[in-house]
């Protein structure tokens, strides 16, 4: 009898550490490797691609193979990319070697993505899939926590012990090949075979692409689908500059305008107090919609989402020593970010119901990721930029002080576009039924 607990904390876990690795590691890595801003915020925002494109390959997944195939396949050329990485960081060349590596990597996690998914669907019985969402959730979280939080750490304490960047981050990528490769190995013999697990029969490409497109055309026939869209590219704005310059402001030097923070540090400023805080967020956005219902907290939540923002202003103005500090202020400001998600994601799911909800929810999470991606690609072009400006009178470096206060005026498109969706006012809100 193959147990759900011997295969779903370990899946989402699998899941969720290779999109932190190319996601937030590379942004911490390539900082401390000397890669310049606009060069490393650029080069490792097209890492996101796979992420946007998926709806497009995620059909083929069904006629090729079995989903079980899929994951073990994944995780097995998954761990193939991180030792890769890791022999290809101290060398010369290790910027554009490591990246297209990284790119790979970011492929194979996106179709495992879809793959893991898919399975967790048809090995568990409808009751098991309600019952284990929570479990599939948690662990899929405690993967952000260790990669965004103790893989830095342990990072920071090889670099400190090392006294060598790249030698330090080989270690970690290291540590991660050797985790996949014996994961693929764990789950090929620890998950089962279900029958409905099959690559799908009478099925064509040429069939499937048709299918595909009808339903691509069917979702921009949806009712307001331009406000819709401007809401999922434009909501997450603020948020889409920050990501990708955050960290490396508590990296870089307090002469250079950062905080300073070593690479443990930030590893529990930013990968575990900001993740705890930004979980937490989550938490009581879902509790607070449920009660009153999206259209009652989109607005307190989209200013939960924006004003937070300017704690990374007054960080950049003050330059505070403390780590006490630091952390109060990440933690506030992912609290609201976590909070004010909420709405974000909710709204995604009002717009797709009805006919092609499951298509056309994959297409809102595509937009979403393309609204994280252009943004987060030029923000360090446009650090850059305001660093030649003294905008607030105040001595030493301008990058960060201007680019956080850039940030906060990019937060009014968050405002303009929940001005203009429409949302049922009992959508979201726990009904109560009367016998």
């Amino acid at each position: 009898m193959y147990s759900p607990w011997k295969w779903i904390p370990t899946l989402y876990v699998s899941e969720g550490l290779p999109y932190f690795a190319v996601n937030t590691l590379t942004v911490i890595m390539y900082t401390n490797m000397g890669v310049g801003l606009a060069e490393m915020a650029f080069f490792t925002g097209w890492l996101y691609l796979p992420w946007v494109i998926k709806p497009f390959w995620s059909p083929f997944v069904d006629i090729l193979k079995t989903k079980r195939w899929w994951v073990v396949s994944m995780q097995l050329l998954i761990g193939i990319c991180m030792a890769a990485v890791a022999m290809a960081l101290p060398i010369g060349a290790f910027f554009s070697i490591t990246l297209a590596f990284f790119w790979l990597m970011a492929f194979f996690s996106a179709t495992h993505d879809i793959a893991a998914d898919g399975y967790y669907m048809l090995a568990l019985s409808a009751h098991d899939q309600a019952a284990f969402v929570g479990v599939r959730s948690t662990f899929f979280r405690i993967a952000s926590v260790i990669g965004q939080g103790g893989l830095v750490i342990i990072a920071g304490w090889l670099e400190e012990s090392y006294e060598d960047v790249p030698l330090a981050w080989s270690s970690v990528f290291f540590l991660l090949s050797a985790f996949f490769l014996c994961i693929s190995v764990y789950h090929m013999k620890v998950m089962p075979s279900p029958s409905s697990d099959k690559s799908a029969s009478g099925k064509t490409i040429g069939g499937i692409f048709n299918d595909f497109v009808m339903t691509f055309v069917s979702f921009f026939k949806r009712n307001h689908i331009g406000s819709a869209l401007a809401f999922m590219l434009l909501y997450r704005l603020p948020e889409a500059f920050c990501i990708k310059l955050v960290q490396p402001f508590l990296i870089s030097p307090r002469e250079c305008g950062g905080l300073g923070l070593t690479t443990s540090e930030v590893g529990l400023v930013n990968g575990t107090v900001g993740v705890i805080a930004l979980l937490l967020g989550g938490i009581a956005g879902g509790i607070a919609i449920s009660r009153g219902g999206l259209k009652q907290w989109l607005w307190p939540m989209a200013l939960s989402l924006t004003l937070p923002c300017g704690f990374y202003c007054v960080l950049a103005m003050l330059q505070p020593e403390s780590v006490t500090w630091i952390s109060f202020a990440v933690f506030i400001e992912q609290f609201g970010y976590g909070f004010g998600f909420s709405a974000y994601m909710l709204y995604l799911i009002y717009f797709c119901r009805g006919d092609n909800q499951t298509s056309h929810y994959a297409f809102c999470t595509a937009f979403m990721a393309f609204g994280m991606m252009i943004p987060g690609m030029f923000a360090g072009w446009i650090y850059d930029i305001l660093n030649q400006y003294n905008i607030f009178g105040a001595s030493g470096p301008q990058g960060y002080i201007n680019f956080f206060w850039f940030v906060m005026a990019a937060c009014i498109s968050t405002l303009v576009v929940c001005s203009k969706i429409e949302i049922d006012p009992s959508f979201g809100k726990k009904t109560v039924e009367c016998v």
